[in-house]
This record gives structure tokens, C-alpha cells and sequence, in this order.
């Protein structure tokens, strides 16, 4: 699978780690982040992920901060990508089964190596259920005018 991979200064050691690991289980990575642990702006790092998302449909998005929050509301602006902050298995499962989550949101500074793990394996794995969630889904992107 193809991956495309962002983060800031607060998820350098925690995206190489998640790089080596991906690259060994023959997934294809395009890194957009930061390599320094200089502070950065994060939508620097995003956009780009959230950019390539946008015009596929083969590809999903790792994105990485802090609190995960800013990276997410940075991916969440460009048109058809749905990130996902995600803090456990469970939620990572819940955001491809319910929302078509097309990108995961990492927290850096509240998940360990092997919590990101459990949670991508789980985004990757883990299909659209489709049915009553695809009306929902196809909504997001609605604009309401009031």
C-alpha cells in the first residue's frame, strides 16, 4: 500500500520509527515531514499529505503532532480528506469502518511506539463498512447555509 506520512518537530522520532516499521512490511512511504526536531509549522508538513490524499484514492495519510488536534484540523481543510485523531485501537477502527477515515492523526506526545502501531495496523486494515455510513459520510462535506 502507498502511505503518505507528515509530521512536525514533535513527531520526528516517532515517524521514523512508524517509516521502518511500514517499509518492512513492504508499504510504499512518501515523507512529508519534518526530519529536524527544530520547531516547525505543522501545516507546512500537512498540507502536503493532505494535498496527495485528496487526489487519490489508493493512498492513505499518516499525520503527526503533539496532541495530534493541529494536524488533524490542517488535513481536515482540504477537499475529500477525513483525518481522524485517533488514540486507540478502537478508535482507528471505528474512523475506516463508520467515517472512511482516509488519514490517521497521530498524538505523538500521548501514544507510545507500539500504541501508533496497534492503531495503524488496525486504519490499514480495517475496510468501510459502506451501508448506512456512506449517507453520512457523503454529508461532511456539506456546506449549510443558514
Amino acid at each position: 500500500m502507498k502511505i503518505a506520512i507528515g509530521n512536525d518537530h514533535a513527531g520526528v522520532d516517532l515517524k521514523f520509527k512508524i517509516i521502518k516499521y511500514l517499509e518492512e512490511k513492504g508499504h510504499q512511504v512518501k515523507n512529508f515531514g519534518t526530519d529536524k526536531s527544530e520547531s516547525v509549522d505543522y501545516p507546512d508538513h500537512i498540507h502536503p499529505v493532505a494535498e496527495l490524499i485528496s487526489k487519490s484514492t489508493n493512498i492513505l495519510g499518516v499525520i503527526i503532532c503533539g496532541s495530534g488536534n493541529g494536524a488533524a484540523m490542517t488535513a481536515n481543510k482540504n477537499k475529500n480528506v477525513r483525518a481522524a485523531l485517533c488514540w486507540s485501537e478502537e478508535i482507528s477502527v471505528l474512523a475506516r469502518k463508520h467515517n472512511n477515515a482516509n488519514i490517521i492523526s497521530i498524538p505523538a506526545r500521548y501514544v507510545s511506539f507500539e500504541e501508533a502501531i496497534m492503531m495503524l495496523e488496525a486504519f490499514i486494515k480495517t475496510p468501510f463498512e459502506g451501508g448506512r455510513h456512506k449517507n453520512r459520510v457523503d454529508k461532511i462535506s456539506e456546506v449549510k447555509q443558514s
